[in-house]
C-alpha cells in the first residue's frame, strides 16, 4: 500500500494600509530604490522582540529568504501599490524556493510606511499580519526594505526551516525511528531505493527477496513515521526492514519534502 504524505502550507495576507508616498522617510533623502539593510535589521530586531514578548521562539535570520524578500520588495518599489504577488511574478513559494530557501511553512507580511517602527506597529494591529509575526510554527525569517518615493517599502517573508540531508541521511534517520520497534535493519538499500521511485508495485529484480508490506510517503517531517507503518511496526508481524529514499515526486511551489520507501520482511 502506497502513502504520499505532504504537510504544507501557504499563507497570502491582505497588506496593512499605507502611508501617504509623499512622506518624509526618517532615513533623509534617498535614491529612489536603495536598499535599506539597516530598516531590515530593525525591523528583525523588533519581530523578535515582540516574539519574545508573546512567548514565541527566537526567530534565525534566513539569508535566501532574504534575497527572495528584497526581490519582491524591489518589484513594490517599481509597481507603487502593494501587493504580494503581481502579473508575471511568481508565487511566494516560487521565489523563496527559486533563492535557494528550504520550508514546509511559508508566510508574508507586505507594507510600505515612513519607518521601520511604523510599519511593525502596523503588522502588529492587523490580526492576520500579527499572526504570522507571532506564529510559534514558523522559526526563520528574511526581512527586505527598499526607499523609493520618500517611503519604505518592506517585505518581511517567514519559515518553517527544513533542513537539508542527503538520500543517506534520510535513511539513516527513518532507520533509527524503526529500530525502536526491536525490528532489524538491512545494510542494503538498493530495493527500498528502486521502490521508491516507484508510485506503485516493486522492482523488477529484487536481491532481498519479495516484501510482506511496502510503504511509500512523501514529508517534510522526519520526526515521526506514519501512523499506519508505526501500527505495522508493532504488530509483531514483521522481523527485518530496508529503507531507501529518491528525489521527491511532484514536490509543488518549492516545499522541501523527503520520500522514502520502507519494505517489511
Amino acid at each position: 500500500m502506497d502513502i504520499r504524505k505532504q504537510g504544507m502550507w501557504l499563507v497570502f495576507l491582505l497588506a496593512v494600509p499605507a502611508v501617504a508616498l509623499g512622506q518624509q522617510s526618517r532615513y533623509g533623502r534617498q535614491a529612489d530604490g536603495a536598499v535599506m539593510h539597516g530598516a531590515a535589521e530593525q525591523l528583525f530586531a523588533l519581530a523578535n522582540q515582540a516574539r519574545a514578548e508573546a512567548g514565541a521562539p527566537e526567530l534565525k535570520w534566513d539569508s535566501a529568504l532574504a534575497v527572495a524578500a528584497l526581490r519582491h520588495c524591489e518589484r513594490m518599489a517599481a509597481e507603487g501599490p502593494i501587493a504580494h504577488r503581481y502579473g508575471g511574478e511568481m508565487s511566494l513559494t516560487e521565489r523563496a524556493g527559486a533563492a535557494g530557501a528550504h520550508f514546509s511553512l511559508i508566510e508574508e507580511n507586505v507594507a510600505v510606511g515612513a519607518y521601520p517602527a511604523q510599519i511593525h506597529d502596523g503588522w502588529m494591529h492587523s490580526t492576520e499580519h500579527r499572526k504570522n509575526l507571532l506564529n510559534p510554527e514558523v522559526n526563520r525569517v528574511g526581512i527586505g526594505v527598499v526607499e523609493s518615493h520618500g517611503a519604505l517599502y518592506a517585505v518581511e517573508d517567514f519559515e518553517r526551516f527544513v533542513e537539508v540531508l542527503s538520500a543517506a541521511e534520510v535513511e539513516a534517520q527513518v532507520e533509527s525511528l524503526i529500530r525502536v520497534s526491536g525490528i532489524r535493519i538491512r545494510r542494503e538499500h538498493g530495493d527500498a531505493r528502486a521502490a521508491c521511485t516507484m508510485n506503485q508495485g516493486l522492482p523488477a529484480r529484487l536481491t532481498g527477496g519479495e516484501p510482506m508490506f511496502v510503504m511509500r510517503w512523501q514529508s517534510a517531517d522526519l520526526s515521526q513515521l506514519p501512523r499506519q507503518l508505526a501500527e505495522r511496526l508493532g504488530g509483531g508481524r514483521f522481523r527485518m526492514a530496508e529503507v531507501g529514499a529518491c528525489p521527491a515526486h511532484s514536490a509543488e511551489n518549492s516545499f522541501t519534502v523527503y520520500r522514502v520507501a520502507v519494505l517489511l520482511y
